[in-house]
């Protein structure tokens, strides 16, 4: 992530914010953050800030202990819960916790999500937070970080997910799949045994679909689409 301004990454994060309400990942609730390379600050949306219209202008600064370095407004009262991770994860540059609809049925029905499509190969094993209480103090996030490992995604109970990912981007995509893949075995219950991929299905898979180009198409498919 090198590459990029802190004012792009600002755009960048924002644009994923208003794609993920337009897609149903958050509503008036849900926070996405990126790590401003080489340093121990964080960008994130401010709470207040609506959901569907915010910009680059709604994006603040925030240091590991959570105070606000620049930007107007406050982060979200779950904001350990990005830096507990960032400090365990030093792979991990952007996270998303989000208020996924068909993803969160799982945990209150406590049935396991599996990998159904091959989207869903891409998403390693999904640990389940037990507690389902906000993530709003860093003992807890403390909790949530060392439970998520080094996973990717952690749904948490009867509340949503958390999500993570090299790139802002890729974070993104990862909750699409998530979602996409959550609703396929859902639907395919209805019907009748919602089969999971086999193991050698999931190898095979996760090398063809978590390509560079394969992600960067998801993301366009989905800022395409963006409200104007």
């Amino acid at each position: 992530m090198s590459e990029y301004s802190t004012e792009t990454l600002k755009r960048k994060l924002a644009d994923a914010i208003r794609m993920m309400e337009q897609a149903g990942h958050i509503d008036f609730n849900g926070h996405f953050s990126v790590r401003i390379p080489q340093t121990e600050f964080i960008l994130i949306n401010s709470s207040a800030a609506s959901r569907c219209t915010l910009t680059e202008e709604d994006i603040i600064t925030i240091d590991f202990h959570g105070n606000i370095i620049s930007g107007a407004g406050k982060p979200p009262n779950e904001y350990p819960l990005h830096i507990q991770i960032y400090k365990r994860r030093l792979d991990v540059n952007a996270i998303a916790h989000t208020h996924p609809q068909w993803s969160t049925l799982f945990t209150i029905a406590k049935v396991p999500l599996r990998p159904v499509i091959i989207q869903g190969a891409v998403l390693g094993t999904t640990p389940v937070f037990s507690k389902s209480y906000s993530i709003s103090n860093f003992d807890i996030a403390d909790e949530l970080a060392e439970q998520l490992g080094d996973h990717h995604v952690a749904l948490l109970k009867a509340h949503g997910a958390v999500i993570t990912g090299n790139t802002i981007v890729e974070t993104f995509v990862r909750s699409v799949f998530l979602e996409e893949n959550a609703y396929r075995q859902y639907m395919a219950g209805q019907i009748g045994d919602a089969h999971s991929l086999e193991d050698e299905e999931i190898s095979s898979m996760v090398k063809f679909i978590w390509q560079a180009n394969n992600i960067q198409k998801v993301w366009d498919y989905h800022h395409s689409k963006l409200k104007k």
